[in-house]
């Protein structure tokens, strides 16, 4: 039997390798035709104004997407990092004045103490500073639904400025004229400043995604 008359033959005696009943050519490449595509439709894409088309040929209508968020959707974002930084905070100062404060160096009598007082700081600081989100997130709503800016010329953005102006004056109402309009500039004052602060670095105003920061 001869062994090497059988090798390397296929089906009908013909060799896999045979170039002439195999084609290793791959798929055709795809025709790269663009004849059929009409610019005048993609114009804004291309940079074609509607200027340079043709009489009578329509272009494409775009609809308006709004990308921004709604404000119940920033105003309970604002107010939950607001409310958990608070507590942390709070937290650690009652750690703290929990520590220094306690009455007994007996391990029940400072744990206690320690709970006390971060329970305490940590819901105080962090009612505040949640309250205080959701108002400025109310303001802020306002002057854009309004359109603020159209009236303020130069000095932009309007609505964190405002947002942060009329919150002070606001938690503070109570306690009179001078306390709030104090704590109005007080706002003011932060938001513009760390308005000035990002333009000295560069970083593009609001890209934390939280309050007008």
């Amino acid at each position: 039997m001869n062994l090497n008359s059988n090798i390397g033959t296929g089906k009908g005696g013909a060799s896999p390798f045979d170039s002439d009943t195999n084609d290793d050519s791959g798929a055709p490449l795809p025709d790269f035709n663009a004849s059929n595509i009409k610019l005048q439709t993609v114009a804004p894409a291309f940079g074609i104004s509607s200027s340079s088309l043709p009489a009578g040929v329509s272009q494409p209508d775009y609809l308006e997407y709004d990308q921004s968020r709604g404000v119940t959707t920033i105003m309970f974002t604002n107010s939950g990092i607001s409310y958990m930084l608070g507590v942390t905070l709070g937290g650690l100062y009652g750690l703290r004045e929990g520590l220094a404060k306690t009455p007994s160096s007996r391990f029940k009598v400072k744990l206690n103490s320690i709970l006390n007082h971060c329970g305490r700081n940590g819901s105080v600081v962090g009612n505040m500073l949640g309250a205080t989100s959701i108002l400025y997130s109310l303001y802020e709503g306002l002057a854009d639904t309004y359109d603020l800016d159209q009236y303020t010329g130069p000095i932009q953005p309007p609505a964190p400025l405002f947002a942060g102006a009329m919150t002070g004056a606001t938690y503070y109402m109570r306690a009179g004229p001078r306390v709030a309009a104090l704590a109005g500039s007080i706002g003011l004052a932060s938001v513009g400043g760390t308005f000035a602060i990002y333009s000295m670095l560069g970083l593009p105003y609001g890209s934390k995604g939280w309050l007008w920061f």
